[in-house]
């Protein structure tokens, strides 16, 4: 990997730090430059890990096992890692990972700073449903919460050039049809949700998404018809009525809201507008654009309040992206004025941002960009849960026992 002189052109870590002593912890800007940066593990750090307890993804062509998660020494979880192990072009160095007197730390141009541990497996992931379904195969793990995926398809990508541009999802899909489920799965599903629970205190809450599917009476309506049988398959693992889960789906219409908070158990909604630029919008998000458009996810976002309540719906976007080129902002002070002006405005409206922290990913559109400075996004950090204070607005179904991966949000620990 060859990299330019970007150490000497941004803000470094301790820089960081102490610009913004007082107003955003230490850990939580770490947390965002890893994220921001990505890793790379030694192969000391990598004896440490240990399949049969921690929760791993298969690696490189070695099958060696890589970590699905990082914890910090205050709990919060490091997400959605790229593992940079040589693979692609970037424009900074990733953190390493390495082994300290038999411990995980991260360390950085050779200065050892924080100790991390390897996120613990759940005891569900090795068992089968009554079908003999692997349950690993049904649900994942994030932080505290379970993670349900019913659909393997967005329909954004149908048309060629039509996925968003930050995305990598389905490059490896288009074309394809989606998996079709049945009551086979949805058994699975319950049975999944039902062991999983039985493990006192490792979960929060309950988590669904999919990409959107554009087909139905009206559109989106077929993705609604999935997610409604999903969640009430999961329910019936539950007591009650109600349980802490949130949906992260499509921009669905008041109608569609409203049936899948009436026949579900479903307490929060998010949907991605993933740029807070109208014109952004439509050349990274081209699929939305020509389905939706900005004025009309910002529209159904706003009507969700009405049916979830305010702080129940959040808004979903990719950190950074904002200033990808050509047409992106080149001054990350103009795009960090933009992007907290289109937060505010949501935020008046009961609807809180989750960020996640924009990485150039292979096979998408941006693979080749270059992400903002640590400074831009620990100001954008800053903004946003300024703007949710201001507004009164819990992030309960998003939050970092349930997610991890907004920093923003991370903040709400400290309120």
């Amino acid at each position: 990997m060859s990299f330019t002189d970007w150490r000497n052109n941004e803000l470094s870590l301790s820089q960081v730090e102490e610009k913004y002593q007082g107003d955003v912890p230490s850990l939580v800007i770490l947390k965002i430059d890893v994220s921001r940066r990505g890793v790379q593990y030694t192969d000391a750090a990598l004896k440490l890990l240990d399949p049969s307890i921690h929760y791993v993804l298969p690696g490189d062509q070695s099958m060696r096992y890589y970590p699905r998660g990082l914890t910090l020494r205050d709990g919060s979880a490091i997400c959605d890692l790229s593992v940079m192990q040589d693979k692609f072009t970037i424009h900074r160095e990733p953190y390493t990972v390495d082994a300290v007197d038999g411990k995980a730390f991260l360390v950085d141009n050779g200065k050892i700073l924080e100790e991390v541990e390897y996120l613990d497996k759940p005891d569900f992931l090795d068992k089968l449903t009554t079908s003999g379904t692997p349950m690993s195969s049904i649900a994942t793990v994030r932080a505290q919460r379970i993670s349900v995926m019913p659909g393997d398809k967005c329909h954004f990508w149908d048309k060629p050039g039509n996925g968003c541009k930050f995305c990598n999802v389905c490059a490896s899909t288009r074309g394809k049809e989606g998996t079709t489920r049945d009551e086979k799965y949805f058994r699975d599903v319950e049975e999944t949700v039902r062991e999983a629970i039985k493990q006192k205190g490792r979960f929060a809450s309950f988590h669904l998404t999919s990409g959107s599917t554009l087909s139905g009476k009206e559109l989106f309506d077929d993705e609604v018809e999935l997610y409604i049988k999903t969640i009430q398959a999961a329910g019936r693992a539950f007591k009650t009525d109600k349980f802490p889960m949130k949906l992260v789906a499509s921009a669905f219409n008041k109608r569609q809201l409203q049936r899948l908070y009436d026949e579900t158990g479903i307490t929060g909604y998010v949907t991605d507008i993933e740029v807070l630029d109208e014109k952004l919008f439509s050349w990274i998000c081209p699929g939305k654009t020509e389905f939706v458009g900005y004025q009309g996810w910002k529209q159904r976002l706003i009507e969700a309040v009405d049916v979830f309540g305010r702080g129940q719906v959040h808004c979903g976007i990719v950190a950074g992206v904002e200033t990808a080129q050509p047409n992106g902002y080149s001054s990350e002070e103009d795009a960090l004025k933009q992007v907290l002006a289109e937060a505010a405005d949501l935020g008046e409206h009961g609807i809180s941002i989750s960020e996640c922290i924009w990485s150039a990913v292979p096979k998408s559109y941006f693979a080749k960009q270059k992400t903002p400075s640590l400074d831009y996004y620990v100001a954008l950090a800053k903004g946003l849960a300024e703007i949710r204070r201001k507004n009164g607005l819990n992030v309960y179904i998003d939050d970092y026992r349930r997610c991890g991966a907004h920093p923003s949000q991370d903040m709400a620990r400290i309120d």
